[in-house]
């Protein structure tokens, strides 16, 4: 199903739902097309049409492969053999990894020595070398850009650049098709944010075929720089020391890109804590059969937090992904809480 959703915005816009069109030709043949679903367990529960678009099921286990395939494959053929690199937590990592792979192109992914090691080692598995540093200590696009410079390589940003966008915007068009097809409009779309790559191109996607839409950004509490800066009008940082279990949605400040685009068609964002993160990481276990590591959880926590109204509404929640190291999701399922007392 490639039919352009709408017509295009105007031109000055960083990413059109042309660009969209466009990102969903050139990785339909290797992205995965996930489903949208209706658990009826959500649906009683809040009186309310929930669906979800699990990209847990995606390629690599994340939403990132959609943006880093598009991003990668808009290289000239002549720029290739300098590789790619790029800095990330984990699922960007894994993303630009696997694209680079099926591209035939040498990766070096710049990681925070902390990430989980799962997203680590899969991304050594896709053939990438994976280059560590102190997230507390160290600047990553600084390590990144150094190591661009020596080897030719092109920089690919995991959020702050329109392919990437445009990939990502690839799930806000699937959920409108897919919506469409069933007669039904959402009154309330919700996705993880960061640094706002996702949530600005499904963002773009939907309000150019349901403009009446809310979509709203979701973040841990304290890492909510989304939320602040809708507040604010302009770009502002959280501020937040230490860790949240969502090692995904850290980013300090929104991208300028990102914010852009997000500053005029997000309604609002909202938040939840690491236990509220942890019982809904435990929820998806138990009611959906679905793997979901907790940043990809918060927009569903969210929702069972009350913080969404939900009562007869229809809501599409995006569970942006499911790569988590086995001993945080076993402590997490066996109580539904981030707290190591449990």
């Amino acid at each position: 199903m490639n039919e352009p959703l709408s017509h295009a915005p105007p031109s000055h816009v960083p990413v059109s739902s042309a660009d969209i069109d466009a990102a969903a030709k050139v990785i339909a043949p290797f992205a995965v097309r996930t489903p949208l679903l209706l658990p009826p367990v959500l649906c009683d529960r809040l009186s309310a049409k929930v669906f979800l678009k699990p990209e847990v099921l995606q390629r690599t286990g994340s939403f990132k492969f959609r943006g880093a395939f598009n991003k990668l494959a808009s290289i000239p053929e002549s720029a290739r053999k300098g590789g790619v690199v790029a800095f990330s937590s984990g699922n960007h990592a894994q993303g630009v990894a696997a694209a680079a792979k099926i591209l035939n192109m040498p990766a070096t992914i710049v990681m925070p020595v902390d990430s989980p090691l799962l997203k680590r080692e899969r991304t050594k598995s896709f053939g990438a070398e994976v280059v560590l540093y102190d997230r507390d200590r160290e600047d990553r696009e600084a390590i990144a850009r150094d190591i661009a410079g020596k080897n030719g390589a092109t920089l690919v940003p995991p959020y702050d650049d329109p392919k990437v966008i445009a990939g990502q915007g690839t799930i806000g068009r699937e959920i409108c098709e897919d919506l469409a097809a069933l007669g039904i409009a959402p009154d309330i779309v919700v996705a993880p944010v960061s640094g706002g790559g996702l949530i600005a191109g499904v963002a773009t996607a939907v309000k150019s075929r349901f403009p009446q839409a809310q979509v709203m950004s979701a973040e841990p509490e304290a890492f909510d720089d989304h939320a602040r800066s809708l507040r604010a009008g302009k770009r502002e940082g959280h501020g937040a020391k230490g860790r949240t279990i969502c090692d995904a949605l850290m980013a300090a400040i929104p991208g300028e890109i990102t914010f852009a685009i997000n500053g005029k068609l997000l309604s609002k964002g909202v938040t939840a804590s690491d236990a509220e993160v942890g019982a809904a990481v435990a929820f998806a276990f138990r009611e959906l059969k679905l793997v979901v590591e907790p940043g990809g959880a918060i927009g569903l926590a969210a929702l069972l937090a009350g913080r969404i109204d939900a009562r007869g509404k229809t809501i599409v929640i995006v569970l942006s992904g499911g790569n988590v190291d086995s001993e945080l999701y076993s402590r997490l399922i066996a109580c539904g809480l981030a707290s190591p007392r449990c």
